[in-house]
């Protein structure tokens, strides 16, 4: 989602929290819609004694992605600074800033900031963040309210609306006639807002400065209303129950009870996809085993989290996009080509009536006289009437050695066709542990490790030698998770680590768990000698089973062993074992509440 009027005051009440007071010792422009501010702080604490702190302050207003935070990152400036840095930078230099506030539930951000001119006079300035997607802007304005600059310069030509140029006055357009959420009266509330022919959310969210649509729905969600279809279709009760959870809100704003928290789209936040963020506690996702949420120390962590998250996700899949490409393409030309030789090999199964007629024939041929279309004759391996196909321009010799030919055809291609089955079958399932790989790989690394086993079984071609001595990629490493009783729990992410940890890291009585008949990772259980908990055995069964194909399903079979009954045939493929004895047992793929070690 992109940042609404509620997420901008929870983010003005940390800064006004954090740098109010506070100078600005350095100003750069590491991009051309973005500012870096450095902040010196001091104050004291309880017992008296000053307290120096350092913030960053990130301010992007690139219009796919407008944002604010504070972080501890540092950015390289251009050699040289562009304009708008220079005049903040004159005007702006160890300056003090006095005040942080929002106008409104407007998603701009005002600071005030007091500095000593050329002449040692104190002076007033303000610094405007527009944060409103592709009309973000920052704006540099004096105590009258006049521009001095901005980082973007809007013309007539570009907007009709607002002039944001050098001497022009500063207001914000007032384009969209919505209600100040602060200050709408429960009579506009229910009589005007709750009167638009529209969509009950939509109404909220298209009337109310501020509120996104995911709130709107959160709003509808603890009024009990997510079900309703149209405002014109509410009682006056229920038009009066909404306004009053709609103060609710309110006041919380109002009182800067704000909990930055990310909701994630599956059951782990380690693993899942961020989905939503807010700086209230989205309650319609709490019951929705679909999702999970994590509550963030502050607001800008969240924003860091989730867009860093988002960026990782968006990265990997754009990197990955190739590799699935190439394994979905070798896949269904493994599975066509499976289904054409299961075709064959089920023609095959005329062999030995063939061998049979053969043999009648050499029996019974005798009784033949010439022209004949078939024979009928006893079957002394089943003592059963059988009708021989003859053809009648041969004789009963030449008949039983062209049944014989044909079952020595069918013969070979039955033997050559068994084999060739067989490795197709062990090619679709070394593709589809290939797919599972990509379906849960997190890093860049996790991705140079499946396309190198890709390329290693020529589904990559091999371009010479190329990119020797080049800088080693880091390797990918395994997933870490400690049971609820103290075990350390191991998942591979793709074949080269399942077998590391099953024959390398896996000692004999270790705990070997997958998913039975699907593609999934190996994962070890260190017993360390000591017995697992039932409850132990359970948390292992659902990371296989949430790690693997059978994810989609909700619930999987899961085989589990002790490692040293594990075997790997010479020459298979990587991630391919073998066991003859197991146990079993049937578990869901829900793996929240099982810590997972962050390295």
């Amino acid at each position: 989602m992109a940042l609404d009027g509620i997420t901008i005051a929870g983010m003005v009440s940390e800064l006004d929290t954090k740098i109010t007071g506070g100078r600005i010792t350095k100003i750069a422009q590491p991009e051309k819609d973005e500012l870096l501010l450095t902040i010196k702080q001091s104050k004291t604490d309880e017992d008296g004694n000053t307290v120096r702190s350092q913030y960053r302050l990130t301010i992007s207003v690139n219009p796919s992605l407008p944002l604010i935070y504070l972080n501890d990152d540092n950015k390289q400036s251009p050699m040289q600074a562009p304009t708008f840095c220079m005049v903040l930078r004159k005007h702006l230099n160890n300056c003090r800033i006095t005040g942080i506030s929002q106008i409104g539930l407007e998603r701009v951000i005002k600071f005030e900031l007091q500095h000593l001119n050329e002449m040692g006079d104190l002076c007033k300035k303000f610094l405007i963040v527009e944060l409103m997607g592709k009309h973000s802007n920052i704006i540099f304005c004096d105590e009258d309210n006049k521009i001095i600059d901005s980082i973007k310069h809007i013309s007539l030509l570009v907007s009709s609306v607002r002039e944001v140029l050098p001497g022009r006055e500063y207001f914000i357009p007032n384009t969209q006639e919505k209600f100040d959420p602060f200050t709408v009266s429960e009579s506009e509330f229910t009589e005007v807002i709750l009167a638009k022919p529209a969509a009950l959310a939509k109404a909220l969210y298209t009337s109310l400065t501020g509120f996104s649509p995911v709130m709107a729905n959160e709003l509808l969600y603890i009024a009990s209303l997510s079900d309703r279809n149209s405002a014109q279709d509410m009682t006056e009760m229920e038009k009066i129950h909404l306004y009053r959870n709609f103060r609710k809100i309110m006041e919380k704003i109002e009182n800067k009870e704000f909990i930055p928290n990310i909701i994630y789209k599956g059951i782990s936040c380690t693993n899942a996809v961020p989905a939503e963020f807010a700086c209230i506690l989205l309650n319609m996702y709490e019951e929705d085993e679909a999702y999970s949420i994590k509550r963030c120390e502050s607001v800008s962590s969240m924003l860091y989290d989730y867009y860093a998250a988002k960026e990782i996700v968006s990265r990997i899949k754009q990197k990955s996009s190739d590799l699935r490409r190439i394994t979905t393409t070798a896949l269904e030309r493994a599975r066509k080509k499976y289904d054409l030789q299961e075709k064959q090999l089920k023609d095959t199964d005329k062999r030995d009536k063939y061998k049979v007629y053969g043999e009648l024939l050499t029996t019974y041929g005798y009784e033949l006289k010439g022209g004949e279309k078939s024979l009928t004759c006893d079957n002394y391996y089943t003592n059963e009437k059988v009708t021989i196909p003859l053809d009648e321009t041969k004789s009963a010799v030449d008949n039983a050695k062209r049944y014989f030919e044909k079952y020595a055809k069918l013969k070979r291609t039955f033997e050559a066709m068994t084999v060739q089955t067989a490795e197709t079958k062990e090619e679709i399932e070394h593709l589809e542990s290939i797919s599972n790989a990509l379906d849960i790989a997190r890093y860049e690394e996790d991705l140079t490790a499946i396309k190198r086993e890709l390329t290693e079984y020529g589904y990559i071609k091999r371009h010479g030698d190329r990119g020797k001595g080049s800088k080693k990629t880091a390797k990918s490493k395994p997933m870490h998770y400690i049971s609820s009783d103290g075990f350390d729990m191991y998942v591979g992410k793709n074949n080269y680590q399942n077998d590391e940890l099953t024959f390398k890291i896996a000692t004999g009585n270790d705990w070997w768990f997958h998913a039975k008949a699907s593609a999934g990772s190996h994962v070890i259980v260190k017993t360390e000698g000591k017995e697992l908990p039932d409850r132990t055995f359970e948390e292992a069964a659902r990371l296989a089973a949430y790690y693997s194909k059978a994810k989609e399903q909700g619930k999987a079979e899961i085989d589990y062993i002790q490692k040293k009954h594990v075997k790997k045939p010479n020459g298979s493929k990587p991630g391919f074992v073998v066991y003859y004895t197991n146990y079993s047992m049937t578990i869901d793929t829900d793996i929240s509440g099982i810590k997972e070690v962050t390295e």
